[in-house]
């Protein structure tokens, strides 16, 4: 079953992301996202991946790579997300197999439309409201562009800028579940945010 929260690592200098993974699953964060700066060596990106990957199944949680096919068949993950200009869900289907999930990258309706037909198991909307943790993000949906793409047939997960207070409008129009990074990685205790994330999306 895919969770509700999924946690993106926050890999960006200064921080450390594999201290605030190992907190958030220790308190119960079903899936984490590998995702890295630009940049970033593969052997890096590898090395990192594999890291998180290793506490995931330590906390029997759901660890998915972004944008990256090749470093998700390397540490065996359990599938990756996508972006809109990473390979296509229907090759990275045949390359990680059946059983792994992937998650495709929407703005609008015919997005998450597309995302269906081409056999994604969820959709990435957003961002849904401004952001600072990635760069070069078109203008934010909000709810009420998140609410139509919520209804096409495949969870969605509504990204960019969630916080804990804002999960209630995302749930009210239409979100599966939510995708963070700020409100988890720049938390004063990781563990504690997590279990109020988790609290307000049961």
């Amino acid at each position: 079953m895919l969770g509700r929260l999924h946690v993106l690592t926050d890999a960006r200098p200064g921080r450390d992301a594999v201290a605030v993974a190992r907190a958030a699953l220790a308190a119960g964060a079903p899936l984490f996202q590998v995702r890295v700066e630009d940049g970033v060596h593969d052997r890096d990106f590898l090395d990192f991946a594999a890291e998180v990957r290793a506490l995931c199944r330590v906390y029997g949680a759901t660890c998915l790579i972004n944008d990256r096919v090749d470093i998700a068949l390397a540490v065996q993950a359990d599938g990756v997300h996508l972006g809109a200009f990473d390979l296509p869900v229907s090759v990275a289907r045949r390359l990680l197999g059946s059983s792994a999930i992937i998650g495709a990258t929407s703005r609008d309706a015919a997005g998450a439309r597309a995302a269906l037909v081409d056999g994604a198991d969820y959709v990435g909307v957003g961002p849904c409201y401004h952001t600072s943790t990635k760069d070069g993000l078109p203008d934010p949906i909000g709810p009420a562009g998140l609410e139509l793409a919520a209804h096409v047939g495949l969870p969605a997960i509504a990204i960019g800028g969630v916080t804990l207070e804002r999960v209630p409008e995302l749930l009210e129009a239409g979100a599966y579940g939510v995708a963070v990074v700020g409100a988890v990685n720049s938390a004063d205790d990781p563990g504690v945010a997590t279990k109020a994330l988790l609290k307000a999306l049961s």
